[in-house]
């Protein structure tokens, strides 16, 4: 015997379940403020620093910045416009200037200026009092800097980052005094076609050090001075439009470390929905790739020759990647011939990130 509904009540329809459910996800979609559709800014703020530097020489070793200018004029000019030169440390107020982070200067000066222009007896002083100028160990140099910088939370997880197992330091890519440089030519010049025809307009590289974390250069040029595999990549015809200039490396990635793989801002898919806010969901059914490896598991960040950066030209053969046969069939609920052989898998399963309304993403 069938049960009868309740009269005057018409059963609910399978059309009326789904569309309850939607409802439901697109409610909790519009009430949770972190699924907000707007790209969040960036990590990558001004660096916080709130210590003090721990240096056991007294008041008296200390000559002060203008002893330094002396000598130092062209350092003294760009540190003067930088934060730097604001620093007040109250209760050692005689530090203050170079020695913030050369150390006391005093000896180093006084013997120098006796020398009175003389360059072997210069040299001689120099060797005799020197100070620290940032050519020891990537270790050393770093701590100096670290000394003040480990209140900010980018730089906190420095110490154990890929750049500093490398043997990177700060000053391999910051300049308290921008200065010119030689650059190596041997690494060459890449450049990118994309670069010419859409390229944002360039300021000056005073300015663009002074309020870009005193980056020697900008990026992504700094970082393709190590990271040549990835400039090559950028240079494939479907790529982040990081060569055009409106995207940055540390848009995505932390230099200074991070918990995440591949020293990522946030977990690999975070860091993408940052900008594709639309494939953030919540879904109702979402796709396990992106829940265990992530967006990268079909795309490649950098460029790709395939459309939308996947890494296979086919986007049938991506999905059997996964999807692969079980004793001899194929583990989808298709046969060996039951599915076009040339034809591709979105064109049904349409919403491959996610869905909230059919669990095997046709709509």
């Amino acid at each position: 015997m069938r049960l009868q509904p309740f009269a005057g009540k018409p059963a609910a329809s399978p059309g009326l379940f789904r569309a309850l459910i939607a409802a439901i996800a697109m409610f909790a979609f519009m009430a949770a403020p972190s699924f907000a559709q707007k790209r969040t800014e960036s990590l990558q703020g001004p660096s916080v620093a709130s210590r003090t530097p721990d240096y056991d020489a007294p008041a008296s070793e200390f000559a002060g910045p203008e002893a330094c200018k002396d000598c130092h004029k062209n350092e003294f000019i760009q540190y003067e416009k930088t934060g730097h030169a604001k620093l007040s440390f109250p209760g050692k107020d005689y530090i203050h200037g170079c020695e913030t982070c050369h150390g006391p200067g005093k000896a180093h000066s006084d013997s120098v200026q006796a020398a009175h222009g003389d360059d072997a007896d210069i040299a001689k002083a120099m060797a005799a009092h020197p100070i620290f100028a940032f050519k020891g160990k990537a270790e050393e140099n770093a701590s100096r800097c670290l000394s003040c910088h480990v209140s900010s939370k980018q730089q906190s997880l420095f110490d154990h980052s890929e750049h500093a197992g490398h043997g990177i330091s700060c000053n391999q890519c910051h300049s308290a005094h921008l200065v010119d440089e030689v650059k190596d030519a041997a690494k060459g010049d890449m450049t990118h076609p994309q670069g010419y025809f859409f390229q944002l307009p360039q300021i000056a590289d005073e300015n663009r050090w002074r309020h870009n974390s005193m980056l020697k250069r900008a990026e992504p040029a700094l970082c393709y001075d190590c990271h040549q595999t990835i400039q090559a990549q950028f240079a494939q015809p479907e790529h982040h439009r990081v060569p055009e200039g409106l995207m940055k490396c540390s848009d995505c990635h932390n230099p200074h470390g991070s918990e995440n793989v591949a020293a990522l801002n946030k977990s690999v898919s975070e860091t993408c929905v940052n900008c594709h806010v639309e494939k953030r969901g919540p879904f109702v059914f979402e796709h396990p790739a992106v829940k265990v490896e992530g967006c990268v598991t079909c795309h490649n960040p950098h460029g790709s020759s395939n459309r939308m950066l996947l890494v296979r030209r086919e986007g049938r053969q991506l999905c059997l990647q996964c999807h692969t046969g079980f004793h001899g069939q194929l583990g989808a609920p298709h046969g060996k011939l039951g599915f076009q052989t040339s034809g591709e898998c979105i064109r049904c399963h349409v919403t491959v990130h996610g869905s909230s309304l059919d669990p095997n993403f046709l709509r």
